[in-house]
């Protein structure tokens, strides 16, 4: 890995470059900085969620998820390095799997709202997507491994869910889109 940052004005981005993990320097628009950046984006913003009042289980395993994120990031600085691994994707799945066990079957499409710890996952998994996209772009650009597109999606799918626990505290629950379907089906 590059040498740690010991100032943060280094003033060597002035001319539109940034300097990778492997001390090479690419340009702030490639897909690479794009797809850093958005990692970076995504785990702020799980560090604002984090800032809410969360059942214990929801905030250790986000704070968690921090530290993945910050090795998706070292791995995306760094071309043909591995950080990110597989078992990271695997604990999604497992904690997918105990947080949607309790939760009920929605029943229509549901609005990114609610509490406040609710929108912000929600916010959370939006940016998940962009940062998938970006490793997806980057991907067809120069080859990466499958765990960090595959570690994105499935914490898309996970923040979602943890939206879902989340808008439960204290007794709330989703809020559902009042579609045509829906508003036939109660007027049945």
């Amino acid at each position: 890995m590059g040498n740690r940052l010991t100032q943060i004005a280094t003033r060597t981005g002035d001319a539109g470059t940034t300097g990778l993990g492997d001390n090479t320097r690419v340009s702030k628009d490639s897909l690479r900085v794009h797809a850093m950046g958005d990692v970076d984006e995504l785990n702020s913003h799980i560090g604002v969620l984090l800032c809410e009042d969360l059942p214990a289980d929801v905030r250790h395993l986000l704070v968690e998820i921090q530290h993945q994120l910050f090795n998706l990031g070292g791995e995306l600085s760094i071309p043909g390095f591995e950080l990110l691994k597989p078992e990271a994707v695997l604990a999604l799945d497992e904690a997918l799997a105990t947080h949607n066990e309790a939760l009920p079957r929605l029943q229509e499409f549901i609005l990114p709202a609610g509490n406040r710890a609710a929108s912000l996952a929600h916010v959370c998994r939006t940016v998940a997507r962009r940062a998938e996209r970006a490793v997806v772009a980057l991907d067809k650009a120069e080859t990466l491994k499958d765990t960090p597109r595959q570690y994105l999606n499935r914490l898309s799918d996970l923040m979602f869910v943890l939206a879902r626990v989340l808008n439960r505290m204290n007794g709330g629950d989703d809020v559902y889109w009042k579609s045509e379907r829906m508003a036939r089906a109660d007027a049945s």
